[in-house]
């Protein structure tokens, strides 16, 4: 493939894509008297929402198609020709349009008269300020035009027919075998809010996500998004739904989505739901008598030998270290005759202090854990535990270290590729590739527009590519989607063969 192509495949257009957003503020100090998870970025309440866009500022929106010159209700002697649409506007009304538009009403307003010139500039006025925010204009004209304004209660499924392909001919053209970041062209059912401390789990070539909170509520719709063919779903689930949660833990076992713990506002929860991706039925599981972990969110799981192992967390008065295991195995689990089990695990060695917002990844029989924090220290450490010894040990720490907190982690072969989250004083956008084997993060330079400063976002390998989805920068939350082409690294996942020196 040539460098012109591949910068036409991989370059963000200006005209089609939002512009960056704003740097994030500066965290509130960490709390030294106290180690709860209460105080660490992610809980803190954003003081400055961010407004829902007007209805119109889309010509996806279902419920106000892109209007055009032709929808005016003027008279006017002939009609004006409406320009062809081209590749940037994507068929969108032009500013010529709207100005022979504006200029055709004032015409026939001044020969009706006064009273009818001033009706019929203001219709004119307002019809003209809802195509150009449609177009990309500006929100603030719809404001003064007295539309309405969508709020978390008003909001309507958005439905994107055409995606936005990237096309930026300023793009620097950089050699094939490099990564490349890149903005997906997203299209279908669009989500209809930010995307933020939620789950996604990868199902065959399917991405669904679950929960998650924008800058007002938390919610429980299921979205799925197809990798292939960029294309997004809402699926209306039915069964025993759980309610709207943030920071819980979303585990595959085989064809069904584990969810335990996670919260809203001030309630934690200890409940366990599970989803048949195939039925898409939610059920809430028959749990044995017997000991139970608290109610807790930021924690991590992994799936290894028919178990869920639970790991860490908070329980809105101080951070956790402990290890919990769920029994899922076996046909009929989780009904009356054959309820699940939670078991609590006792380990050997050193084991890691008390955190959340960590991250885990299941690399052959080994858990391993990277930073996090528990409200006062954020963490630089890199812990693996044996989950057939059941001994913890500590990787060898390198310089420089990296303090991270509410990243993502995703195994990719013999590496683990860590993006974006807190690293105790801002958010940031790098991405740490470390090395399995050595145990030692290993620089690598990567091209294209990568996304901004983040964290609580959510990452999954697919056919390649590394897929991140949303995020939280302290100020706003994001529903955006980015792809990083491993390009000659595509070889990477299939690096399945490796020993970690963990001893």
């Amino acid at each position: 493939m040539s460098s012109s192509s591949r910068v036409s495949s991989r370059s963000n257009s200006a005209q089609n894509y939002a512009k960056e957003r704003s740097a994030p503020p500066t965290p509130t100090e960490m709390s030294s008297s106290t180690r709860n998870l209460a105080n660490v970025p992610e809980e803190k309440s954003s003081g400055n929402r961010e407004t829902m866009p007007p209805v119109g500022s889309s010509p996806y929106l279902t419920a106000s198609p892109a209007a055009s010159t032709s929808t005016f209700n003027v008279n006017q002697p002939t009609r004006t020709p409406r320009k062809p649409a081209s590749i940037r506007t994507l068929g969108r009304s032009s500013t010529d349009q709207l100005a022979a538009a504006a200029q055709a009403a004032a015409n026939a307003g001044s020969a009706a008269g006064p009273s009818s010139s001033n009706s019929s500039m203001k219709r004119a006025a307002s019809i003209s300020s809802a195509i150009a925010v449609g177009a990309g204009g500006s929100s603030k004209a719809t404001r003064a035009s007295g539309s309405q304004i969508l709020t978390p209660s008003s909001r309507e499924q958005r439905f994107r027919i055409c995606p936005r392909l990237p096309h930026d001919k300023d793009a620097q053209p950089v050699s094939s075998t490099m990564m490349y970041w890149s903005k997906a062209p997203v299209w279908g059912s669009i989500p209809t809010r930010g995307f933020r401390a939620g789950t996604v789990t990868l199902v065959d070539h399917v991405a669904w996500l679950f929960g998650g909170c924008d800058d007002v509520n938390s919610g429980r719709e299921i979205y799925c998004f197809d990798t292939e063919t960029m294309q997004w779903m809402l699926y209306d689930a039915v069964g025993d739904i759980p309610p709207p949660s943030r920071a819980h833990s979303t585990t595959l076992c085989e064809r069904r989505m584990v969810v335990f713990g996670g919260g809203q506002g001030s309630t934690y929860y200890s409940s366990v739901y599970v989803l048949d991706t195939t039925t898409r039925r939610w059920t809430r599981p028959q749990i044995a008598q017997g000991p139970r972990p608290c109610a807790r969110r930021a924690h991590s799981a992994v799936y290894y030998k028919g178990k869920v192992w639970v790991f860490g967390g908070g329980n809105g008065l101080m951070a956790l270290n402990d290890l919990w295991t769920l029994d899922v195995t076996g046909n009929g689990a989780g009904s009356a005759a054959r309820p699940m089990r939670w078991e609590s695990v006792e380990t050997t060695g050193k084991k890691p202090g008390p955190r959340g917002y960590h991250s885990a990844n299941l690399i052959n029989n080994v858990m391993v854990v990277v930073g996090g924090s528990d409200a006062k220290d954020f963490f630089t450490d890199v812990w693996c535990l044996n989950l057939d010894t059941l001994v913890w040990s500590l990787a060898t720490q390198q310089q420089p270290s990296y303090k991270r907190l509410a990243h993502s982690s995703t195994q990719v072969g013999s590496y683990v590729f860590i993006f974006g989250g807190h690293n105790g004083q801002d958010y940031v956008s790098d991405l740490l590739l470390y090395n399995l084997v050595s145990l030692q993060y290993e620089p690598r330079i990567i091209h294209g527009r990568s996304p901004s400063n983040r964290g609580y976002h959510a990452t999954i390998l697919a056919d390649s590519r590394l897929f991140l989805f949303g995020g939280y920068d302290g100020q706003h939350s994001f529903d955006d989607v980015y792809i990083l082409d491993l390009a000659a690294g595509a070889y990477l996942p299939q690096v399945t063969s490796f020993v970690m020196d963990t001893s």
